[in-house]
């Protein structure tokens, strides 16, 4: 699946354990239907049997995909019945803006700033892209706005690699996104940082 596709699955999948309770719903069958529902919503449509064959190949190491027998059918009608059972927890409210297309327009201004060779020397194109993916590992992605999450990410990258930027009146995350504040880039990161945090913890 492309980026954008998975990005919608987990906002789907976010937005839906926000409103009910985990405890309630297999989550593993939740994110299986999400991924089912985004692939329609992003025009990337996936089969249900890929979607089913590879969780099945997740759980399973080593075992062959299934068999259409009873089995996969009562496994197929369960994913399309939570997929309508998303819809109507989200009243059909599924199409999201992401931050992706913020980020490729933040990056494309702030490398025309830097010394060419500067740019070419550090990877923060590829650390911002890596960043915001990471973004979705957690319920960050639907608390903050996407160009929140865009700018936070560049800053990031940018202060990872000791990159500066030319001083002018405004800060340049504040010419970029005119509703955006030092607050609000720290609030991103650290969620970000956290979720780096949780996943070391269960390593």
């Amino acid at each position: 699946m492309r980026s954008v596709p998975v990005a919608t699955a987990c906002v789907l999948y976010h937005r839906f354990f926000e409103h009910v309770s985990m405890r309630a719903y297999e989550p593993y069958l939740v994110a299986m239907s999400c991924l089912y529902l985004a692939g329609k919503v992003e025009e990337q449509h996936i089969r249900a049997r890929d979607i089913i064959n590879v969780s099945h190949r997740y759980f399973n190491s080593g075992c062959t995909p299934l068999e259409c027998d009873k089995e996969f059918w009562d496994l197929r009608d369960s994913v399309v019945q939570c997929e309508l059972l998303i819809l109507r927890q989200l009243n059909f409210h599924v199409s999201f803006e992401h931050p992706h297309k913020y980020v490729l327009h933040y990056l494309l201004s702030v490398k025309s700033l830097v010394n060419r060779h500067a740019w070419s020397r550090t990877p923060v194109a590829e650390t911002s892209w890596a960043l915001l993916r990471d973004c979705y590992h957690g319920d960050m992605c639907i608390r903050h706005t996407p160009q929140h999450i865009a700018i936070a990410t560049l800053y990031l990258a940018l202060n990872s690699y000791g990159v500066e930027l030319p001083v002018g009146e405004k800060e340049w995350w504040q010419v970029l996104c005119e509703d955006a504040t030092k607050a609000d880039i720290d609030a991103v990161i650290s969620d970000l940082l956290q979720l780096y945090d949780m996943d070391a913890k269960c390593i």
